[in-house]
């Protein structure tokens, strides 16, 4: 499958994520009320849970207004923002790029891993990826 995404930190001024998120959202409603058949991919919103982020709890209340489907975590455990987006039905994926940051995130409660390996385009990953999935697939299916 495929889910387009973005970071709610290119929003600017902050604002503007509420924006976009009205337009994102408006646009797929008429889309499914144009062809109730049609397959619509979901969307992702990523969140940087790391403690520099200070609109964080503002990016996050307007994913909630929005009840975007999957929210993508990264940069420090995503506890803050995993209960507002399962009380709407949302899911949260976690980038992770150790088997440390996998069984952190799981006990937090997320539905999700990304596993981010050595070659993704600059990150912080630094095992391959046919380590680390091995490595995540012993505890996580």
């Amino acid at each position: 499958g495929v889910v387009g995404s973005f970071p709610a930190l290119n929003a600017r001024p902050a604002e503007l994520l509420d924006e976009w998120l009205s337009r994102i959202t408006q646009t797929l409603a008429q889309a499914r009320a144009a062809d109730p058949s049609r397959r619509i991919a979901p969307f992702a919103v990523n969140q940087i849970v790391h403690a520099s982020n200070d609109r964080l709890a503002q990016d996050v209340e307007a994913c909630v207004r929005h009840r975007v489907p999957i929210i993508i975590t990264s940069l420090r455990a995503p506890d803050a923002v995993i209960r507002p987006v399962h009380a709407y039905g949302g899911v949260v994926f976690h980038d992770i790029t150790t088997v440390r940051h996998a069984e952190k995130a799981l006990e937090a409660g997320v539905d999700g891993l990304i596993l981010v390996c050595a070659g993704a385009g600059g990150h912080a990953g630094t095992l391959s990826p046919f380590a680390l999935v091995g490595e995540i697939r012993r505890f996580y299916d």
